[in-house]
């Protein structure tokens, strides 16, 4: 069984920053992407994604603010939240494509940000 356990999450003020953090646990062969998500209505979005190739992706309304970045040694993946909006206020979803060896896809519990005007 693999778990992901998130920390990092709060409240903070617009303009401020946060680090997240998603450390995976259990018996682990490798990893492939790891992946934030967060619960916009109706639907989870993709916030940013890292490969274990270091390959990076964004949504639009976070590049420039927000970098991914993962420790593959302790299978870990963090988002470094900058220039916070209260538009960014929303549960963050850790996500992480395991394999066991067979393959999972992987979900953490969700964390809180909340960003105050």
């Amino acid at each position: 069984q693999v778990q992901l356990v998130e920390s990092g999450g709060g409240l903070v003020q617009a303009g401020e920053s946060l680090r997240l953090s998603c450390a995976a646990s259990g018996r682990i062969f490798s990893i492939n992407t790891m992946s934030w998500y967060r619960q916009a209505p109706g639907q989870r979005e993709l916030v940013a994604g890292i490969t274990s190739g270091g390959s990076v992706n964004y949504a639009d309304s976070v590049k420039g603010r927000f970098t991914i970045s993962r420790d593959n040694a302790k299978n870990t993946v963090y988002l470094q939240m900058n220039r916070l909006k209260p538009e960014d206020t929303d549960v963050y979803y850790c996500y992480a494509a395991v394999r066991t060896p067979t393959f999972l896809e992987v979900w953490g519990q969700g964390i809180v940000v909340t960003v105050s005007s």
